[in-house]
């Protein structure tokens, strides 16, 4: 099936020595820092959006990630380096979501913190703005977010486009959803390892038919291992949304996971605390059950806002956590999030 990124003319050969080229490539990074992208206020560097970046003699090369309002920064950003006196020639290899303006990743260091549960409920959020918003279920080790919106397995449509075949996302909820869980057969388990891995994921990130989509959430597997940065380097991620408990152990695989990301270069934009809280029935005293102040602390520590925290909601475990809620204390968590990205991003 064809893919929608666009490529680029072929490289010549490497005519530099190394140090050279190491040169080169410190001039056009340090050129685009000067390139700033108008919504989010920072330059394409500091916000991932510049990847796989090569300087081969007097070429350059490199892929620009960007949402579907952002796609005159292929001109800018070969205006600019135009000016660069040894620059014969530009190629930008252009990677987008056609249709879809902003990609959000939704991410955890470990499971069973409620990363797909919140991924759900800020997707649910966001359409209560208005917003048109997709939901792409990519945690291929436990792809629960059908469970969650009440769906069982169903049949996904495929579609000829003019760019090639497409799966057809469900629409749920309000939703726009896709989810391996979906495609595979329940009772067994998804052991893909390597290149298939690879493949599938950049088949759920290339070749789904969105249509027109202000927000598209992706929910990763937990953790930092390869299908985690395959799918953080191969799409137009403009951020990521990290979930946690207060649990100590929690804490410590959420830092290592911060820290991946900023290496691959895909900004981190805030974390959410899941489970911070009890509520009593009786009384409504607050019992922190796995603890209290973790999220606050190593949201200072590592300078990411903390955008708020969820209490435990014994409502989703008594319904099988089934069907987004629109519980009070839930919706006063997610919709000040959902408002935060809408300005953010000006959707």
């Amino acid at each position: 099936m064809a893919s929608p990124f666009q490529t680029s003319a072929p490289a010549p050969e490497e005519t530099i020595p190394g140090h050279e080229e190491a040169a080169r490539k410190a001039e056009v990074t340090a050129q685009l820092k000067h390139l700033h992208e108008p919504t989010l206020g920072n330059d394409l560097v500091s916000l991932g959006m510049v990847r796989h970046l090569r300087v081969v003699g007097d070429y350059v090369y490199l892929r620009l990630y960007v949402g579907a309002h952002q796609l005159a920064l292929q001109g800018q950003v070969e205006q600019y380096l135009q000016q660069l006196p040894w620059v014969k020639k530009v190629y930008v290899q252009l990677c987008t979501i056609p249709g879809v303006r902003t990609t959000l990743a939704i991410a955890s260091g470990k499971g069973g913190v409620g990363k797909s549960t919140t991924a759900v409920q800020l997707a649910i959020a966001l359409t209560r703005t208005g917003a048109r918003v997709g939901l792409l279920d990519a945690d291929i080790y436990g792809p629960n977010v059908p469970h969650l919106l009440g769906l069982s397995k169903a049949q996904v449509e495929v579609v000829e486009t003019p760019e090639g075949q497409r799966f057809v996302p469900l629409e749920v909820h309000g939703l726009k959803l896709m989810s391996v869980g979906l495609l595979a057969d329940p009772d067994h388990p998804l052991a893909w390892r390597g290149p298939v891995l690879h493949k599938i994921l950049t088949q759920f990130i290339q070749q789904v038919a969105w249509g027109e989509l202000d927000y598209l959430l992706v929910d990763l597997p937990p953790g930092t291992g390869d299908a985690q940065i395959t799918l953080v380097q191969e799409s137009p991620i403009c951020g990521v949304i990290m979930v946690t408990t207060p649990h100590a152990i929690a804490l410590a695989d959420l830092r290592r996971s911060i820290h991946m990301f900023r290496q691959v270069g895909v900004p981190v934009l805030g974390l959410i605390e899941n489970m911070s809280y009890l509520v009593c029935p009786c009384c409504n005293a607050r019992t922190p059950i796995f603890g209290s102040g973790g999220g606050a602390q190593i949201a200072a520590e590592l300078s990411v806002p903390l955008w708020g925290q969820v209490p435990i909601d014994p409502g989703l475990s008594a319904a099988g956590e089934a069907v987004p809620t629109t519980a009070s204390h839930l919706k006063a968590v997610f919709d000040p999030i959902a408002q935060g990205l809408n300005r953010t991003f000006e959707a």
